[in-house]
């Protein structure tokens, strides 16, 4: 154990002292009121504590998806611009297309009307000075995949 050269003497009838008692405001800084281990209350310098220092920030790693992420975002915004770019470029002959498309259609639409028209015609035209030919066609196969075989006949 320690000695020490001082006692703490605490405010008690054994002891009375001259100042009967201390105001919480005279109460000089670094010095608390203290209750010892016998359960008399005194003042004491106690020592001030240093806050805990905060914890050293440990370094995480980058998840996976989040690099991937990270990887492709330019590329597909790339893409995206290139396609754009690409598309600037090809809307006049897309255009073109369109419209030769269109005219494709009426054409195969102007056929579609058009041909048996002319066939009509052609048949009324041709078979006016003779009756008309009738063709007959008997077809015969045996079996599932079989070959087959036809006569064709004109009359």
């Amino acid at each position: 154990m320690h000695e020490t050269a001082y006692e703490i003497t605490t405010l008690t009838p054994q002891h009375p002292t001259p100042n009967p008692g201390i105001l919480p405001t005279e109460i000089p800084p670094g010095v608390q009121m203290v209750t010892l281990p016998g359960g008399i209350r005194t003042l004491a310098y106690t020592p001030t504590q240093a806050p805990p220092a905060p914890p050293i920030p440990v370094a995480q790693p980058i998840p996976t998806w989040a690099k991937t992420t990270a990887l492709l975002t330019p590329t597909i915004g790339g893409g995206i611009a290139a396609a754009g770019i690409g598309l600037s470029y090809a809307a006049p002959g897309l255009i073109a297309m369109s419209e030769a498309l269109w005219a494709a259609v009426a054409l195969i639409a102007a056929a579609a009307i058009g041909v048996p028209m002319l066939l009509r015609i052609g048949r009324s035209a041709a078979g006016a000075g003779r009756g008309s030919t009738h063709i007959t066609q008997n077809i015969t196969a045996t079996g599932m995949f079989g070959k087959a075989t036809g006569t064709i006949n004109h009359r």
